[in-house]
Parts: structure tokens; sequence; C-alpha cells
């Protein structure tokens, strides 16, 4: 193995680990509110909280990697990460867990934006194929979440979907410090200190308001939801007008493909997240699933994602990466679509297989030749502020349709005191903005760079 390839590796498997995080939650739902206790929007918010403090970091961890080198800010990120995780699974009630849930969003914001722009470093020519691999693990984790979840709360209980973080993480310490050259980029960056204030505090008041509304009441959560709309608005207006280096470097959404590629990601991390909440209660709730049948039973479209994510990588090489990621939109799209459809109390589950690996198709050519094509015409210089911004969109995507589906899912049942027919209408919403991101994804354009850089085998 070619020390470029070994040292992807290392990094891949931190990487894994904190994208699992993403979704290995959902399966525990059911039980975290009989054992803890705690409540449907409770659960929802140890999910959110972490996309949360997850998300609203990494322009600035982005930046931090720049400057100080990305597998320091890596190592840092993979410590407070399996800490927090051990912390979360002694956790004895609802609250405990929610905080030490927003402490390992903060390790996996420090430790995202470094991989990707590793990969920039570490393959300056065959960047589609090391996407490949890197998209492959991105789309497995966070669908493999529900099948691992379901294995760990079904046979040693809700804490080990959080244990079982620290040994891995200890491995990919280790192999991070074996492996992973120390490479400096050295770009001298000023920190955004009213930036980072402004971006931090308007999406915290966005998510608290769309997450709670439905059970504080839209009247009481209308002030945190104007407050964080106008945060934004305000921290927009503040980069495009700050005289020494912005947290969000407005420039680089002058280059079309990726500006188009954000909005594209934002999309489809809304729709994965707001696809397990309502599929996984379906399942346990109205199905009779146990947690293990649940997430064995969603196994199927891990294992195709999986598959098909390298190829679709590799074709990005070839072909404009636009055309695999409309395919993938439009598979996941009409999967979820289908299950949401035909969805009934007394369904023989196995009529959910075929929507099942329609979804695993289209996320396995999704998150590759989208990361590749995005970043694609980025200068060196701001592969790390890019990488920040190309996953926060992602995860900011992420955070919202998990607050989207949870107030969704609590309206429905207040409305029809229906499950069956609540989880359904949930679904429909990730369908519907899989649609819309199609439109986005057409706007992007190839652009292959000249090789800046090379890491020597």
């Amino acid at each position: 193995m070619s020390r470029s390839w070994a040292a992807l590796f290392a990094l891949c498997f931190g990487f894994f680990m904190i994208l699992l995080d993403t979704t290995i939650v959902n399966v525990a739902i059911p039980r975290l509110i009989t054992d803890l206790p705690a409540t449907l929007n409770e659960v929802v918010w140890v999910n959110s909280v972490y996309l949360l403090t997850f998300a609203v970091p990494l322009l600035l961890t982005g930046r931090l990697g720049d400057r100080f080198g990305p597998r320091r800010l890596y190592l840092i990120g993979l410590v407070v990460f399996t800490v927090a995780s051990l912390w979360c699974g002694l956790a004895t009630s609802a609250s405990e867990l929610i905080v030490a849930r927003a402490v390992q969003g903060l390790g996996a914001a420090a430790l995202t934006p470094q991989s990707m722009a590793f990969i920039s470093f570490l393959f300056p020519t065959n960047r589609g194929t090391a996407m490949g691999v890197w998209g492959s693990v991105a789309g497995l984790a966070t669908i493999a979440g529900p099948v691992l979840g379901g294995l760990l709360v079904q046979t040693l209980g809700w804490e080990w979907i959080f244990f079982v973080n620290v040994p891995i993480g200890i491995v990919a310490l280790v192999l991070v410090l074996a492996l992973v050259p120390d490479w400096q980029p050295r770009h001298s960056h000023r920190f955004d200190v009213p930036g980072i204030i402004l971006s931090s505090l308007g999406l915290l008041g966005l998510v608290f308001g769309i997450q709670n509304g439905e059970q504080l009441g839209w009247d009481a959560v209308a002030w945190p939801l104007g407050a964080g709309a106008a945060l934004i608005g305000i921290f927009l207006w503040w980069q495009a007008r700050n005289p020494n280096e912005p947290l969000l470097p407005l420039e680089l959404f002058h280059n079309r493909t990726f500006s188009f590629g954000n909005l594209t990601g934002v999309l489809i991390g809304f729709a994965m997240s707001a696809m397990f909440i309502p599929l996984t209660i379906y399942l346990q709730s109205v199905l009779h699933m146990t947690p293990l049948q649940a997430g064995l039973f969603m196994g199927p479209m891990s294992v195709v994602s999986a598959v098909l994510a390298p190829f679709a990588g590799r074709l990005s090489d070839q072909i404009e990466g636009k055309f695999i990621v409309i395919f993938g939109l439009m598979a996941y799209a009409i999967g979820i679509g289908s299950i949401a459809l035909i969805a009934r109390p007394e369904l023989n589950a196995w009529w959910l297989v075929p929507g099942l690996l329609l979804c695993g198709a289209g996320i396995g050519t999704i998150f590759s030749p989208l990361s590749s094509t995005s970043i694609s015409g980025l200068q060196p210089q701001l592969i790390g502020a890019g990488a920040g911004i190309y996953n926060m969109s992602r995860q900011v995507g992420n955070v919202l349709g998990s607050a989207a589906a949870g107030v969704l899912m609590q309206a429905q049942l207040a409305a029809t005191n229906d499950l069956t027919e609540a989880a359904g209408n949930t679904m429909l919403l990730p369908a519907v903005v899989l649609l819309a991101a199609v439109f986005f994804a057409a706007g992007m354009r190839k652009h292959v760079p000249e090789p800046e850089f090379a890491f020597a085998d």
C-alpha cells in the first residue's frame, strides 16, 4: 500500500466513527424514551445538538487546520470525541446526555474538514478515486449507524452505541500518528471573532425555534426564530464587509460549481436526517421490529451504498460528476418516496426492500462525485476554508432536517393520532427535498485543476 493510501485509510477510520454517530442514535429512540426516561423531543435533541455543535464550528476548524496543521486539529478532535463518547455512555439523564453529545459534536467539527483537506494534498491528480473512497466511507457510515446501533441496543444496551467509540477512537489515534504526515500548509489566517459569534448564535436560534415550535407553541418560539434569522443576515453582511479575513470568504461562492455543490449538500444533509427518524419509528413502533431487526433490515442499503461509491468516484474522474449526482438524487428520492407511499400498519416488510435498495444506490452515487466536483476549482490556499464550508453545509442540512422531521412528526401525531400516517407523511418531506436538490446539482460544472503539490510515495 502506498503512503498516500495508507494515510487515507487512517484518516477514514476516524472519519467513519464520527459520521456513524450522526445516525446511530435514531435506532435507539424508543429505548431512550423508556430507559432514561425521555420525551420524543428530548431524544430528537440528543441527535440535533450533536449535529448543531458539529456544524457551527466547521468554518473555524477548517481555518485552524490551515494555520496550525490539519493533522494536529484532527488528533485534537479525535481525542475530544472519544472522551465525550465515554461521557455519553455514562449519562444518567436526558439533559446530561444532551450536554455530552454537544461536546462530541465539537470534537467531530475539529476532525472533519481536515480529512477532506488531506485528500487534496495526498492525491493532487487522481482526486476523484480518493474521493470515491472518502465518499464510500461517508455514505456507509451514515446508513450503517442504524445497523450497528440496532445490534448494540438489542444485545448490550443503548449505552454501548457510545462506548463502542472508545476502542475505535484509540485505534484511530494510533493509526493517524503512525501513518499520516504532519503536513503544514502554514497559511496565516486572522480569526473572525464577530463572525464566529454571529453564525453560532444565529444557527442556534433557528434550530431551537424549529425543533421546539410544536412543543412550546409557535408564538413562544417566534423570537428565537426571528433573532436567529436576523443574526444570520447580520453575519452575511459582516462577511461581505469584513476588512480583514472573513470567516466565510464570499469570493468562494463566485465559483459556480462550489456554490451549487454546497446548496446540493445542504439539501442532501437535510434529507438524510429527515429520513431516519420516521423510518426507524415506523419499523419499530408500527411493524414491531426489535432495534436489531430494524437495523439489519436497513443493512442492504448500506451494502449497496458501499459497493457503488468507489465506482462513482472513479467515474467522476472521467465524466462530469453532476450527472452521477443527479442520478443518485433521483434514485434516493424515488426510494424514500416509495416507502412513504406504501407504508401501512400491517404491511409485509419485504415490500420496503426495493425502496431501501434504491436509497442505497442513491447515497452511494452522491457523496464522492459531489465532494470531488464541489472543490475541484478551488485554489490550494482556500482548500481548508472550502472543505470547512462544504462540510458545514451538509451538517447544517443535517441539523435542520433532524429538527424539521421531529417537529413534523409531532405535529402529524397531534393532528391524526395515527403513527403510520405520521411516519409516512414525514418521509415524503426528504423525497421532495431531494427532487429540489436536482436543480442545484444540474448547475455544477466540471473543473480539473493543475497539480500544485504531491506527497511522494
